[in-house]
């Protein structure tokens, strides 16, 4: 394994750690600021919206400079946020730090996809990209789970200063394993728009925004729903946010392990089966050991669709992937934000906590929908089509 690809596993980690954390730490952050859970939801939303933003805005912005400062200046700006957030004194100014750093995201996922994907063979592709995703599998295993541990042990506000330190580590990585590659001949922004002109393109980031959409509509309100519905501890919300890293560390290999070779089959599987298990979650929710299991599937089922849908956009984008890489990491947010906010709107109706994994399982269908739908396509296009000179002439009869 390239060295580089371990710092792109490191910077993965910080931002893995800084956005899954908050899931844990809702009904803290919202007891001290005195606002609601589903208002509290918002600090999920936002830094999902402005991921979306981030992710082509940061892309094109790096366009006249080598990926690896890119990446680098990306670590220092999700450090400034996060110690923004640290000591933000209102709500607002809490939201405004979710969002600054929320921008550093998209693009060095993005970024960083292309760089990975350059750093190996062809045919290891997804591999290289699940390497790097790896780091961000393994914060919700370690960096989750302790930066929840912390929150609620010292405070919240300490988890956010110790996520901005875990940003210079990243920032470091980089700046010593990877490589000085100059910039790509040719690279420039009317040239990377012509991706988005591939309906395939398009078609894969709707996927993505569907399919992991209906991860976060259960797993953003997993505090709430774990100790109001299935009656544990707040202290046993961060054992059951290992769970869930635990099943998106597998997933997450999974899926690097089968994208490259059976793609579009390893969707299918993946988003009927995450479809089927957050439906259920609204049964298994009502017992521990049911509920522990489900939580660790729905990490599985969700992840095991990143590597192939981010090779995915990379095949279809051809020989200009960079901004449609990172606006697919965008995609990935674009669903977080929207799920967490029918999440709560479905709270707020007085549906109840386990009512947002009814939203996911509709999310999650649509994106397998999708997903044979772009299939269908892809075969129509690949059908010849029939050449009427080699049509057999039936001779005239005088």
């Amino acid at each position: 394994m390239p060295l580089a690809l371990l710092a792109l596993a490191i910077g993965a980690f910080g931002i893995g750690t800084t956005e899954f954390v908050i899931m844990g730490l809702l009904p803290q952050i919202a007891g001290d600021y005195g606002v609601s859970v589903p208002t509290a939801g918002l600090l999920v939303t936002g830094y999902a919206l402005g991921v979306v933003i981030g992710a082509p805005l940061m892309t094109v912005l790096g366009t006249r400079i080598s990926r690896k400062t890119m990446l680098m200046l990306l670590m220092a700006l999700f450090t400034v946020g996060n110690l923004l957030s640290a000591v933000a004194p209102s709500f607002p100014l809490m939201l405004a730090g979710r969002i600054v750093t929320s921008l550093a995201h998209g693009a060095f996922f993005g970024i960083g996809s292309v760089v990975a994907a350059e750093l190996v063979a062809p045919q290891k592709k997804a591999g290289a990209i699940a390497t790097m995703f790896t780091g961000l599998t393994v914060a919700n295993i370690v960096g989750v789970p302790l930066g929840t541990f912390i929150g609620q042990a010292v405070g919240w506000r300490t988890t956010f200063t110790a996520v901005a330190a875990l940003g210079l580590v990243g920032l470091l990585g980089i700046a010593r394993l990877v490589p000085a590659v100059p910039r790509p001949e040719g690279a420039h922004l009317r040239r990377e728009l012509t991706a988005f002109r591939n309906p395939q393109v398009l078609l894969a980031m709707a996927m993505t925004v569907l399919g992991f959409g209906g991860v976060f509509a259960a797993i953003t309100y997993i505090a709430p729903m774990m100790t109001h519905v299935t009656g544990y501890s707040d202290g046993a919300v961060t054992w059951l946010l290992v769970l869930f890293g635990v099943g998106m560390f597998l997933g997450n290999l999974l899926g690097g392990r089968f994208a490259d070779r059976h793609l579009m089959p390893m969707l299918y599987g993946t988003l009927g089966g995450l479809a089927l298990v957050l439906a259920l979650f609204t049964l298994t929710a009502h017992n521990e050991i049911t509920a522990a299991a489900t939580i660790l599937l729905v990490g599985a089922l969700g992840f095991a669709t990143v590597p192939p849908l981010q090779k995915r956009v990379l095949d279809q984008a051809h020989g200009a992937p960079t901004l449609a890489s990172a606006v697919n990491i965008g995609a990935f947010n674009l669903g977080n934000a929207l799920a967490a906010w029918l999440g709560g709107i479905v709270i707020s109706a007085g549906l109840g906590y386990t009512a947002p994994n009814w939203v996911g399982a509709l999310l999650a269908a649509a994106a397998l929908g999708l997903a044979l739908w772009s299939a269908a396509l892809e075969r129509r296009d690949r059908t010849p089509a029939p050449d009427p000179a080699a049509a057999p002439r039936i001779p005239a009869h005088h």
